[in-house]
Parts: C-alpha cells; structure tokens; sequence
C-alpha cells in the first residue's frame, strides 16, 4: 500500500482540490451523481470547502483529504450528516482513478470508522451505494458494513443502503 496521510480537509486545499476533482471528474460520474459545473472553479471549489468546514465546526460533518507522499489529492473521505443525538453519520468517498486497486478506499473507510468512534462518538453508519459501484460495495463490506436494504426504483439509479454498528469508546 502506498504511503498515504489522511488529515482534515483544510481551507489551502483549493488548487488541489480541484485539480483533483477535474482530472476524476468522469471517473467519478460513472460511479455517483455529477457535481455541478459551477463546482469546477476555484471559486466552487473554495466556496465547496468554506461550507465543508462550517459544517465541520458546527459537528455535523467531517470532510477528509487522502494526500501521497508528493502533497497530491489522491481521495476524500468524509463523515456526513453526523447526528451525535442518534450517534449515527453516513460515510462517503472518492478515490482517485489512478489510485484505485491500492487499498486506499479501504483505509478510507476504516480511517471514518475509528474517527466515528473515537472522535465523534458514534455507534451506527451508514454508505448508499449505486448497485453498478461493485468495487464500493466490495469496501464496504471488507470493513463490516452490511447491506440493510435495497431502493425500490428501477434502472440504473438503483441503490445498496449499507449499515454498520460500532463498538464506541466507552
């Protein structure tokens, strides 16, 4: 596995942030709904990152940036819609495609699980995945999520809800 640091994602992460997103950007919408173009700017993407740490600073969300040993993007990861009444949050993640078969949305994963525990208190998570995204739903489930339900609509658009119970802290 290559050498990788996992930080919260920072307001000087904007250059690369979004080259990040731009050179993934079909990668991505092969596999999860399109950011919209407005997004793909410096000022979307320091706008998007403002609005990541406010809600960071509030505790509902917790946005993270994988970084190589050369200082580039190569993933997010992120806690989101954290809820400490019900000590639940949902996980999401990208990773680079040319970083992808690495193990890094693995580590990524694992990394938001101890987070949840330790740093946020949780004990339930959650991941949607499109049922096309095979190589998600492998991740999820080599990390112990398992599949709670299924949507119910048709087509391409169909999606996996994966659930995890944690052990906290206590």
């Amino acid at each position: 596995m290559e050498t990788v640091t996992i930080r919260t994602l920072q307001n000087t992460d904007a250059e690369a942030l979004l080259t990040f997103e731009r050179d993934n950007r079909e990668w991505f919408e092969r596999h999860i709904d399109a950011r919209n173009a407005a997004f793909y700017s410096v000022q979307g993407v320091t706008e998007h990152i403002a609005a990541y740490l406010s809600d960071y600073a509030a505790g509902t969300w917790h946005p993270f940036v994988i970084v190589d040993a050369d200082g580039k993007i190569v993933g997010r990861a992120n806690l989101k819609d954290i809820d400490t009444s019900t000590r639940s949050a949902e996980v999401g993640y990208r990773i680079a495609q040319s970083a992808c078969a690495k193990g890094l949305a693995t580590r990524a994963v694992r990394h938001l699980i101890e987070q949840a525990q330790l740093r946020w208190d949780l004990n339930q998570l959650v991941a949607n995945v499109y049922v096309d995204n095979i190589g998600s739903a492998k991740v999820l489930e080599r990390c112990g999520f398992v599949i709670e339900q299924t949507s119910q609509q048709a087509g391409a658009d169909q999606e996996y809800r994966f659930g995890l119970s944690i052990q906290t802290s206590e």
